[in-house]
């Protein structure tokens, strides 16, 4: 794709699953990473998988000193930061009236809350800088209802309506969207579903399958990039058509 080559990316959330397959799509492409992500494990992992990766970065997205800080030494490392992936994310499979506040309290910090941090810390970079891509990471479950993640579905619906709002006062120097996924097999994914439940949504999604975090990436990749320029303000939505039929998918 046009215009990746050199290009300096930070990914949140991009030791694993969307955010690891995001980061790899990038240096094929020719870009610099550097990952954000508290899980240290995971950094460990991708530091393994991935050599090229300019650098790994410790923070919680949901504690503002951390990600300032974090963001700081992206940009000394790096130069600067060109586009940012606003990809970390939580969930927890649970019945409404079975949600705990601390458990609320937790998933807004993570999804929305941390997604405002990030995006402002880079906004602000960006801004002073004269260019810059936000992309994040919405889901269909901003879009629409899915039962056992009333507190997921509302950050994400949130990420949508910030991701618009953004685009509408960071231009022209910054271009912001969002990728609403579907169904993707990943790590989080298979934490949460059986064999059967995943076979079960399988069936209802006309491709008959999740996506590939892979096809996730690409996606990102392509918003990033210069065939992407006059591309702004809009959710991006990649489902294997689960969302396009309504009920008559489900």
């Amino acid at each position: 794709m046009r215009g990746l080559s050199g290009k300096r990316i930070l990914i949140t959330g991009g030791a694993s699953g969307i955010g690891a397959a995001t980061a790899a799509r990038f240096l094929e492409e020719g870009a610099r990473v550097a990952i954000l992500d508290r899980d240290s494990a995971a950094r460990d992992r991708i530091a393994l998988e991935l050599p090229a990766i300019s650098v790994l970065l410790a923070a919680d997205v949901s504690d503002l000193a951390s990600v300032r800080t974090a963001f700081a030494e992206a940009v000394h490392r790096m130069g600067g930061v060109d586009v940012l992936i606003n990809n970390a994310g939580i969930s927890i499979r649970h019945a409404f009236l079975d949600i705990t506040p601390e458990e609320w309290h937790k998933v807004m910090a993570v999804n929305l809350t941390g997604v405002f941090y990030v995006a402002q810390t880079a906004a602000a970079h960006m801004m002073q800088r004269g260019s810059g891509v936000i992309l994040n990471t919405a889901s269909t479950n901003g879009v629409m209802g899915y039962p056992f993640y009333a507190d997921y579905n509302a950050t994400k619906a949130g990420v949508i309506e910030l991701t618009r709002s953004m685009a509408l006062e960071l231009a022209p120097k910054v271009r912001v969207n969002a990728v609403a996924p579907g169904y993707v097999l990943t790590p989080m994914q298979r934490a949460e579903y059986t064999d059967a439940m995943l076979e079960e949504v399988n069936g209802k999604i006309p491709l008959r399958r999740h996506a590939k975090p892979e096809e996730i990436a690409a996606l990102f990749c392509f918003l990033a990039s210069d065939d992407a320029a006059f591309i702004s303000g809009h959710v991006y939505t990649i489902d294997g058509a689960e969302t396009a039929g309504g009920l008559a998918s489900r």
